[in-house]
């Protein structure tokens, strides 16, 4: 795993290879399988009933193997189940179905897996266990509408929310609503038998019901919040006619309302994170001590808003610190997530690129970070600031990032591109590929959310 190509050599030692270094040691604090081999535990499941094993999500290969490893150990039996993931790789024991859904927005693949959820739930007897395991991605990965309403138009929902702006936690509690398994609908399908959900949090704040939109614990939102967060944020008149139609049934009472914490089901249903944003920050501050860093400050308060204007700000925030400093190596971990609000070319807002643009939420926060640390010349000099998804892929690109230093921004124009028009039409990828500043590391199999690291000496 490395960064993008770059001119000669990078210092082992430098603030880049330290950053990426810090990254590296952030996810692997947050390792899907073993973190599921230790969070699984035997005493809590009677031996003397049958297991069914789910897992859905970015992460989903990773935990059921931890977790069959962990359940053969304790000799449970596990009769039957289903992995859904991005990628197709065998599964950890024959009773396991593995199967490939789309990510970021449900298509055949999705509706199929959905489908096959389904018919093998439906197989379970009163007295099993269900054992859960949820990553980011799994809204999509098993999305498919509920009875009644288009494939189509649920793929339409996703598309619409992506380009809005909200964040994951807005963006579930509107999913939720239309899909299958979404709002604890599949703790409903599988009770009476016990449900254990074990979460791997892609969500600030770490809310059980906003993973994966909760397809085990209940909603607690009703249909007027969704309707007003819709209107709120101009998107009601864009969702399909049946999709508004349903919220209206539901807030007049002949649709039903989402499952909420009163209904029997969820009597039978623990959940508990067990992987967070939180843990992978600690994971990297402890690395930074291993280093022997002069000053390494994990800030608790997570970032969040636009992609661009919250790196611009993070970028004058670790010059600040820069120049305060008392000498040595020293970094600021930081983690969050922000968004990226698509413009609407009909609008005349701004001018599109002839291709549609590449990038995520990390690339465009990098490449305006990127422009501050130019502009302040000497005062950003050996500092650098990585933006990074661990889940190892950025929106809708091939990366999972980029590292960013005050050379950044005319590298890009040095090969006659425009980074100032790039960052404006969200094509934050190609001009951070130019630079040579992309991290790319494949799929990482964890998602807890993004991380920044702001290394300086």
């Amino acid at each position: 795993m490395s960064t993008g190509e770059r001119p000669g050599e990078v210092d082992a030692h430098s603030p880049e290879a330290l950053a990426r270094s810090l990254f590296d040691a952030a996810v692997r604090g947050v390792a899907p399988a073993p973190t599921t081999e230790r969070s699984i535990l035997p005493a809590s499941l009677d031996r003397s009933r049958r297991v069914w094993l789910f897992a859905f999500g970015k992460g989903a290969h990773a935990m059921a193997a931890g977790a069959v490893s962990t359940l053969h150990r304790g000799l449970q039996q596990v009769v039957g189940g289903l992995i859904v993931a991005p990628e197709m790789a065998p599964p950890p024991c024959a009773t396991v179905e593995v199967r490939v859904g789309d990510h970021p927005v449900p298509g055949r693949q999705s509706f199929a897996a959905a489908q096959r959820l389904g018919e093998i739930v439906a197989g379970k007897r009163a007295d099993d266990l269900a054992v859960v395991l949820l990553s980011g991605g799994a809204s999509s990965l098993i999305g498919a509408p509920l009875r009644g309403m288009s494939e189509r138009d649920l793929s339409s929902v996703y598309e619409l929310l992506l380009g809005s702006g909200l964040d994951v936690r807005a963006m579930n509690s509107v999913r939720k609503r239309f899909t299958r398994w979404g709002a604890g609908r599949l703790s409903l399908a599988l009770a009476p038998a016990g449900v254990h959900c074990l979460i791997m949090s892609d969500v600030i704040g770490d809310q059980v019901a906003d993973v994966g939109s909760g397809p085990c614990v209940p909603d607690a939102l009703r249909a007027v919040d969704i309707v007003t967060l819709l209107t709120d944020h101009r998107l009601w008149d864009r969702l399909p006619q049946a999709y508004r139609d349903h919220l209206g049934q539901s807030q007049r009472g002949t649709m039903p309302e989402t499952p909420k914490a009163t209904h029997p089901a969820f009597a039978h249903v623990v959940s508990r994170v067990i992987a967070s944003n939180r843990i992978a920050l600690a994971a990297a501050a402890e690395h930074a001590k291993q280093l022997g860093f002069a000053h390494a400050q994990l800030v608790e308060a997570p970032f969040s808003g636009d992609a661009s204007a919250t790196g611009a700000m993070l970028a004058r925030e670790l010059l600040e610190r820069r120049a305060k400093s008392a000498g040595g190596t020293c970094c600021v971990i930081r983690g969050g997530e922000t968004t990226v609000r698509l413009h609407d070319a009909s609008a005349g807002r701004v001018a599109q690129p002839a291709r549609p643009p590449i990038g995520g939420r990390c690339t465009e926060l990098a490449l305006s970070a990127a422009r501050e640390l130019a502009s302040a010349g000497a005062g950003a000099e050996h500092v650098a600031l990585l933006a990074c998804g661990t889940d190892g892929r950025d929106g809708t690109s091939d990366a999972a990032g980029a590292i960013v230093t005050r050379d950044t921004w005319a590298r890009i124009i040095e090969r006659g591109l425009d980074p100032e028009r790039m960052l404006r039409q969200h094509d934050s990828h190609a001009a951070l590929d130019a630079a040579g500043a992309l991290v790319r590391t494949g799929a990482t199999g964890t998602n807890v959310a993004d991380v920044v690291m702001g290394v300086w000496r």
